[in-house]
């Protein structure tokens, strides 16, 4: 199994403590949980069917045993986060992260992308992509504040084409999304 270093997080309130570690199977349903509670930030930039649905559990489990699910973890036990990621194209690539709206605001979303990239480095991935909306600000805005560039599509890898297809196919409107990377 990978090992990721602790990441612990202080907030302004020193009675919050975030730490990081790889997700377990038995963390599914806490995933689901967040990941309806995020979707309904979506209704506010006219992202409706967004909402209410959570991935196939089997899907998601399958990111668990393949050592590429992140969660952060409130101090009380509470998994308020989730990172996803796997292997394309010689990189690692973010397939979804979620942080529960509750959590937002506190800095939860970098510390995932900082153990993904960390992740990145031990898999000896050169860089870490992922494919977003452009013009939603907890998105591509949010990446590029974390080094993060669009990757123009006459740089997209055969990887990249295949999952545009497969939004495509699950009625994304793939003119809004961009494809994204941070190179190491």
């Amino acid at each position: 199994m990978l090992s990721l270093r602790p990441i612990r997080l202080e907030l302004e309130r020193p009675t919050m403590t975030y730490s990081i570690r790889h997700a377990q199977l038995s963390d599914l349903p806490a995933l689901a949980q967040i990941e309806l509670n995020a979707g309904e930030l979506f209704k506010t930039v006219g992202l409706d069917q967004l909402a209410g649905d959570f991935a196939d559990p089997d899907f998601v489990a399958s990111f668990i045993r393949s050592e590429g699910a992140i969660v952060a973890v409130h101090a009380s036990g509470t998994v308020v986060g989730f990172a996803l990621s796997f292997a394309l194209d010689g990189s690692l690539h973010l397939q979804e992260m979620s942080v529960d709206p509750a959590h937002g605001r506190k800095g939860l979303g970098g510390r995932l992308l900082d153990a993904i990239d960390e992740l990145a480095r031990k898999t000896s991935s050169a860089r870490t992509t992922l494919s977003t909306f452009a013009d939603v600000p907890w998105n591509a805005p949010f990446y590029k504040r974390h080094g993060y560039q669009i990757v123009s599509p006459a740089e997209w890898t055969p990887g990249f084409h295949i999952l545009r297809e497969h939004e495509a196919q699950a009625g994304l409107p793939v003119e809004r999304r961009c494809f994204m990377e941070k190179r190491f």
